[in-house]
């Protein structure tokens, strides 16, 4: 039976571009994202080996129906691709949003919780289940203005850690890519509330920032290795950049 990967955030950026590649890897990938209109497009774009699910991850109701249409499938569940995330705001803490935070919060650590409680039973099902997070570098890296961001990330890459613990002896892989400096059309556009110039500034002088299928390839790479090589954690990032504060910007 074919194998089947559910990917979260799938509408555009990192999620849209790992759809695609595990399409090309042979899976029947499930793109789950709010965005209906944007996945119809991918689907249609992908062809037979792709499904479009329109998915709220912050919604308890929206993810149950994400996982009774994986099970309605014909195939076997075996990787599960939590991207969805994002950032708002680059506020310190003394001004903070209360409201940028709670979404931060619920979109990246509780949306990466709903989607795996619901989809775990049908992983470790297969037999040869894998679970891979698209955190950050912010999951270990703290900079001004990133508060909510990065205690967002911190905690998700708790979460991911834990669940490694809690699932040993079981057949689920439990892996991590932690990216660092990615230039997608979306998601610094999204944390400045659509301010194109600011978001754009983010990037100034960097050459080549990482692009969204530098990001799905490391994904394909980790979930097709032999299901007894588990990769913890993969960070990447472009070579212009050292550090979370060590950038080098081109004149």
């Amino acid at each position: 039976m074919q194998n089947i990967a559910v990917i979260t955030g799938a509408s555009s950026g990192i999620g849209a571009a790992t759809a695609r590649r595990l399409a090309r890897e042979g899976f029947h990938v499930v793109a789950a994202a709010r965005r209906a209109d944007r996945l119809e497009e991918l689907v249609k774009e992908i062809g037979p080996a792709a499904t479009a699910v329109e998915c709220d991850i912050t919604d308890d109701a929206s993810v149950a129906n994400l996982a009774t249409v994986v099970a309605g499938l014909d195939g076997v569940l075996t990787l599960l691709v939590n991207n969805a995330g994002g950032a708002r705001g680059l506020d310190p803490v003394a001004t903070g949003s209360v409201d940028d935070w709670q979404w931060m919060y619920d979109v990246n650590v509780l949306g990466t919780l709903r989607v795996t409680k619901a989809l775990l039973p049908a992983l470790e099902q297969s037999g040869r289940g894998t679970i891979v997070t698209v955190g950050s570098t912010a999951a270990f890296t703290v900079y001004e203005g990133g508060g909510g961001y990065t205690a967002a990330k911190h905690a998700q890459e708790a979460l991911v850690g834990t669940l490694r613990l809690e699932l040993s002896g079981k057949p689920v892989r439990v892996t991590e890519i932690d990216p660092g400096m990615v230039r997608t059309d979306e998601f610094s556009l999204n944390r400045f509330a659509g301010d194109q110039s600011r978001a754009d500034s983010i990037y100034d002088g960097v050459k080549e920032p990482l692009v969204a299928d530098d990001i799905a390839d490391c994904v394909a790479f980790m979930a097709t290795r032999p299901h007894h090589v588990n990769i913890d954690k993969l960070v990447i990032r472009p070579l212009a950049q050292a550090a979370q504060h060590k950038v080098h910007r081109e004149k």
